[in-house]
């Protein structure tokens, strides 16, 4: 895992480096101006010519230097960014993991926090709080009663503060457009300190970021790194963590040891399509750029080679050759900037890789990367050493470049030798939820040390942060994090963050601690196999049998029919015999069992009903950025007169689906058994549809369980059209008449009005519109809002008006402005907006909008559940995504008892493997092991 916490020995004998290069500038102009051949010259010399011979001499020192630690570092006494008047903290009685010994130090005991450091680590000596005791500074005592104690999440590649919430226009600063190769531009300019991401973030314990500019161009500017916490100064500035000394322009004390710079570079689709270039423009792009940067630096060293030989006349007249433009690529090849570079294939991979070659210039992380682990050989091929590879947990195929990214490419990695991060991209990840994504690649088999050195250690050490930040160590940053559970486990949450030894959170008034042991996750090892041979593109199709037993099984839960709840029949099941996708025996089985009969052991696993996805838009897309892949996106008729050959009918989900596809394989493997999909577009979107993802194709029987589910507009202030006017056309919908059968019986109570609605003044809005609609129809409006993330603000009018809400943001996050006032659930709140909703009576469903993300459904469900604080139980979890949702969506007939079989745990726990789907629908058991 990169240099080992040992390292910094070894970097300490080096530490005096920058010194001997400035002492022996110095010392060359102390024997140039001794040289006989000199001397009379120089007695010539007036104090201002001596003064800027020394300040070259000095200025070139600097130059060849290169970042290092300072002598003494982990001995000062207080940090940097000490807040005056923190209290010292010692939390007592807690479980340290310390990112130590390669991630496998744990410690039992206490730590202490003071002047913004960590003072101790384990045993705290008693001399130490004598000390403080005499100090008089009000030392706070933490009881963490066991639990898991952690260094603050360190965020590699986040966009927090430039790409700002809600998502308004004066803030868009991630990329500039004006250029594909920009250099001289930073993010620390576009820095906005009002982004309300930072309390999220914080609240998922992240601490550190490095702010990317983002990957619209091929080289998009410097990043910095920030700590996430607010300053009595407000600033952008007072939140950085070592910033460069060229952040204030060129002219600093250039007898200072350097500091690493940062940088952000990008290949593949992004630079391509704004600029409407090729990969062939992008390599040349950079090949340009670095040739330019390298014919600059050739003449500042040119430059210094005669000033340290002495040859002032030579120089007379002649400044240090340096361009404000390009200095900071320059740095790049002398090997003083961190560079972060964004490439998904193996051809960018190997064009950066050819790059570094050719310049001889370091690259300290390849970002995404989704082909990485396909390619580990290229990637020691890198000039000045084998990069670390940052990489989502499985957010992939959102575009052809990620297609093959794989959630086993970290576990893949790491087993060639090369360092795995863990990054968020946010806000394309909410930074919040990090440690869920390393909890993720944990689960898929990435090392538990290295899952947690993932997102602490190894970044810090990437961005060269990795002496003071990422670890729990005396003389590190006091940036602490205390959990509700094992870090690695479903759901954990921080009780408390501390950011330079000040809390960050308020005390929750109650919560219930999960699980204290880490998950033991699955084995993976014919999936991972299978990926790598087929290149990311593994054969899906899962193995059909007819009968199935199940045995060691834990518990068996199923639908008690019809629409109405999940009910646990069996705690201890013990076998369960399926024929033709039904259960045929619970219990011994032992008739069952004999004659031609596949047997799998669940180890204590469960059999639980298959899920329902509403949201994603599964068998309508595939490859959501390359639209011949897709059904497309219908029409909206209020931006202009729809084609008179639709002859006013409503689009169809069913008519554009497509099967076999990859997100959609994968939902089912993830224990997906219904796809509730909607076409896309906005306003008037169409009738969903309700379909099998197990099955081959259209025609295969009961491959459609529900040729039509509910009606589907969207109400948005994103939207082309004024609220007002979205309202005003709704309206006319609902009390005109004639038009499409389905408009039909949305006006008769028969199918269901699903609106895709975020606003809770909006929602307000919908309610009053359905109370017109009943008072003049005198019949009921079946109204669902979907979306509903400031619902928690009407929880009882909606209750009241018989209203149902799918959750699509079970992890809220405020991206948009009609979506700024969500109930942050804990550590922020003590409740979440699916616990509000089911207290006030609100029938809730949960969606999971992207389809990347269909196949965690489980997870997302299971997050709801283990923090609601003991609000939400096992059988209303699973309801959650089957019957509230099915109920919430109009479906009124009784769906099939699809049932899937767990191996290794619980529906909800990172412990169990999806290994077997119970088809009633498609009369079979499919096997996936």
């Amino acid at each position: 895992m990169g240099s080992s916490p040992l390292a910094t020995r070894s970097i300490s004998r080096r530490l005096a480096r920058p010194f001997l290069l400035l002492t022996a500038a110095l010392v060359l102009l102390i024997l140039v101006q001794s040289s006989p051949l000199v001397s009379f010259a120089l007695s010539h010399s007036s104090p201002h010519e001596l003064a800027r011979r020394s300040q070259i001499l000095t200025k070139c020192a600097y130059t060849r230097a290169k970042p290092e630690i300072l002598p003494h570092f982990h001995a000062r006494t207080q940090s940097d960014r000490y807040a005056e008047n923190t209290k010292p903290v010692l939390v007592r009685n807690a479980t340290i993991w310390t990112a130590a010994d390669g991630g496998n130090e744990v410690l039992t005991g206490d730590l202490l926090m003071h002047h913004g450091l960590i003072k101790a680590v384990g045993d705290v000596p008693l001399s130490l709080l004598q000390e403080l005791e005499l100090e008089n500074m009000g030392l706070e005592v933490v009881d963490a009663d066991g639990a898991w104690v952690t260094p603050g999440i360190v965020d590699l590649h986040s966009h927090i503060g430039v790409g700002s919430v809600p998502n308004l226009n004066g803030a868009h600063d991630t990329n500039s457009h004006k250029a594909p190769i920009l250099p001289w531009l930073r993010s620390i300019d576009g820095l906005n300190t009002h982004d309300a991401s930072y309390e999220l973030a914080v609240a998922g314990g992240v601490t550190t970021a490095q702010i990317l500019p983002g990957s619209a161009n091929n080289i998009g500017g410097q990043a910095f790194i920030m700590k996430l916490r607010p300053t009595a100064e407000r600033s952008p500035s007072s939140m950085l963590l070592e910033p460069p000394y060229t952040l204030n322009g060129t002219h600093f004390n250039h007898s200072l040891t350097p500091r690493w710079r940062h940088m952000k570079h990008a290949c593949g689709e992004n630079p391509s399509a704004r600029y409407d270039i090729t990969r062939l423009d992008s390599g040349w792009n950079f090949r340009a750029a670095y040739d330019h940067a390298r014919k600059l630096r050739d003449a500042q060293d040119a430059f210094c080679t005669k000033a340290e030989s002495g040859s002032w006349d030579d120089l007379a007249g002649k400044s240090f050759p340096e361009d404000l433009q390009w200095e900071s690529l320059i740095d790049v090849l002398r090997g003083r900037v961190k560079l972060a570079v964004h490439c998904y294939e193996a051809v960018d991979l190997d064009g950066i890789v050819r790059l570094t070659n050719e310049f001889e210039f370091p690259v300290a992380s390849f970002h995404h990367a989704g082909e990485a682990y396909l390619v580990p050989e290229l990637l020691k091929k890198t000039w000045g050493g084998t990069p670390t590879i940052a990489l989502f947990a499985s957010n992939f195929r959102q575009k052809r470049e990620a297609y093959r990214g794989s959630e086993f490419a970290p576990r893949v990695l790491s087993e060639h030798g090369i360092n795995v991060v863990i990054k968020s991209d946010h806000p394309v990840v909410n930074s919040r939820y990090l440690l869920h994504e390393a909890a993720q690649a944990h689960y898929y088999g990435l090392d538990p040390a290295l899952a947690l050195l993932s997102v602490t250690y190894t970044p810090a050490m990437a961005m060269g942060m990795g002496h003071r930040i990422g670890m729990l160590k005396s003389g590190y940053d006091a940036d602490v994090v205390i959990w509700s559970s094992h870090p690695l486990s479903l759901a954990s949450t921080p009780t408390q963050v501390y950011i330079d030894g000040i809390p960050q959170l308020s005390q929750i008034d109650h919560y219930v601690p999960g699980k204290t042991t880490p998950p033991r996750t699955p084995n993976f090892d014919a999936e991972k196999t299978a990926t790598v041979a087929y290149e990311g593109l593994p054969p899906l199709e899962p193995q059909s049998v007819k009968r199935v037993l199940f045995i060691n099984v834990s518990g068996l839960y199923m639908r008690s029919g019809g629409s109405s709840g999940v009910v646990h029949v069996s705690k201890e099941a013990g076998a369960v015999g399926v024929e033709n996708g039904r259960v045929a025996c619970i219990g011994l089985c032992s008739d069952f069992a004999e004659g031609n009969v596949e047997i799998v052991d669940l180890e204590g696993g469960t059999i639980a009903p298959g899920l329902t996805n509403f949201g994603a838009p599964l068998g309508l897309v595939e490859i959501n950025l390359e639209p011949s892949t897709n059904d497309g996106r219908v029409r909206n008729p209020l931006d202009g007169d729809l084609p008179p050959v639709l002859g006013g009918k409503v689009m169809r989900a069913q008519d554009g689906l497509m099967f076999g596809g990859r997100n959609l394989l994968l939902a089912y493997r993830g224990g997906v058994t219904t796809a509730i999909t909607a076409p896309s577009g906005t306003f008037l979107r169409g009738i969903s549809t309700a379909f099998s993802p197990g099955a081959a194709h259209a025609r295969v029987e009961n491959a459609s369980i529900l040729d039509d589910v509910a009606l589907h507009v969207a109400v948005s202030m994103k939207a082309s059209a004024s609220v007002s006017t979205q309202i005003a056309a709704l309206r006319n919908m609902l009390f005109g008449e004639g038009e499409d059968e389905v408009l039909r019986r949305v006006r008769k109570g028969e199918t269901t009005l699903v609106v895709d609605v975020e606003n809770a003044d909006i929602m307000a809005t919908l309610l009053r519109l359905k109370d017109e609609f009943e008072s003049h129809s005198g019949r009921r409006l079946r109204l669902t809002f979907s979306g509903g993330t400031e619902a928690h603000l009407l929880a009882h009018e909606i209750a009241k008006a018989g209203v149902s809400v799918i959750v699509t943001q079970s992890k809220p996050f405020p991206k948009t402005w009609e979506q700024q006032r969500i109930l942050a659930g804990p550590p922020i709140t003590n409740e979440s907006l699916v616990s509000v909703l089911l207290k006030a009576g609100v029938n809730v469903g949960i969606g999971v909008v992207q389809e990347y993300n269909a196949r965690n459904t489980r997870f997302e469900v299971g997050w709801s559940f283990l923090t609601s604080n003991g609000a939400i139980n096992h059988t209303t979890a699973l309801a959650l995504t089957t019957t509230n949702l099915e109920r919430a969506l109009g479906v009124q007939r009784e769906m099939p008892q699809d049932l899937v079989a767990y191996r290794g745990g619980d529906v909800f726990e990172f412990e169990a493997k999806v290994v077997g789907v119970i088809s009633e629908s498609l009369r079979r058991t499919d096997l996936f092991v």
